[in-house]
């Protein structure tokens, strides 16, 4: 048998110009899961991440925490999150022009961006946007489909379920590629993969045994390695 372990990013910086990067927040975080796992005696035979900063500085920042004795750490842009400033850039004015309750929930974000009730209203909003994205409902050429995200994410979960075994896998990835694989492991429907999206926490833990075909939920959004100053959900 074998384990994957998947890791949520440390919390990255959604509400700046540069949206892909740690927040100083996401690298206590990360530094946090290398600790936790090295403590618990960890030793992985693959360490792979996704090619977005945050995923990719996520699993440095672990790997030296961790000591620095774990295998190199490869990247796989089949791990890359689903493309979330391009459904605020390009989806969300498609979908606002269709809906106008969605259109409503847009301006409310747009004039709490900056108070202290901006999560509440990016959710509200974002909520029904990922909606319409996984239905198909808002679409535009410079934006990967629900269709093509996922079946990225589940030609890697082939790929990995189908490999050699004895392996202990610690994955670097976003909160939609968690959600995907959980929900393609439970054979639950689509919707259910974003669900479980909104759950995931940074810098948590999900775990899941494989084998033979086969393989099993063991664990979702584990946080007990993160104390209460260093948990968050964005």
């Amino acid at each position: 048998m074998s384990e994957l372990i998947l890791v949520r990013h440390g919390q990255a910086t959604p509400f700046e110009a540069d949206t892909d990067r740690l927040s100083p927040l996401g690298e206590a975080q990360a530094r946090a899961v290398g600790v936790h796992l090295a403590a618990s005696g960890l030793q992985p035979t693959d360490v792979i991440c996704g090619p977005l900063v945050r995923q990719r500085e996520s699993a440095r920042l672990a790997h030296a925490a961790g000591g620095g004795d774990w295998p190199a750490i490869t990247t796989d842009s089949r791990l890359a999150e689903y493309d979330g400033d391009g459904m605020m850039h390009h989806l969300a004015p498609v979908l606002a022009a269709q809906n106008s309750e969605f259109a409503a929930l847009l301006d409310a974000f747009q004039t709490h961006r900056d108070s202290p009730e901006r999560n509440r209203h990016f959710q509200r909003m974002l909520e029904p946007l990922t909606d319409a994205y996984l239905r198909g409902e808002a679409t535009h050429a410079e934006v990967e489909t629900w269709a093509d995200f996922r079946g990225r994410v589940r030609a890697f979960l082939r790929a990995l379920l189908g490999g050699q075994s004895g392996r202990t896998v610690l994955l670097f990835t976003s909160g939609g590629v968690i959600g995907v694989t959980v929900a393609a492991i439970l054979q639950a429907p689509d919707a259910s993969a974003l669900a479980l999206n909104w759950r995931v926490r940074n810098a948590s833990l999900t775990r899941l045994t494989y084998g033979s075909g086969r393989a099993s939920l063991d664990s979702f959004n584990e946080t007990a390695h993160l104390p209460s100053e260093l948990q968050s959900w964005r």
